[in-house]
């Protein structure tokens, strides 16, 4: 898994109550994390991977997104 995937991830995990996908893209993007069409295609790798399902993270999304939080701790 590539670090800017973990990020997606972990930034999913971390949003607020009623914040979509996009919304997420969009804070990244205005971050320069990565641009919105790149941070769309890995949205879309995630999704077929199983890491995402109906705009939420599945079981399989929030271990790697806690996995990626605990990795990217000081």
């Amino acid at each position: 898994m590539t670090t800017e995937e973990k990020v997606i991830l972990l930034a999913i995990y971390k949003k607020e109550v009623g914040e979509s996908l996009k919304d997420v893209l969009l804070v990244l993007e205005n971050s320069r994390v990565f641009g919105l069409k790149e941070g769309k295609r890995l949205l879309k790798k995630l999704k077929e991977e199983g890491y995402i399902d109906e705009g939420e993270l599945t079981f399989k999304g929030e271990a790697a997104a806690r996995a990626a939080e605990a990795e990217f701790k000081l």
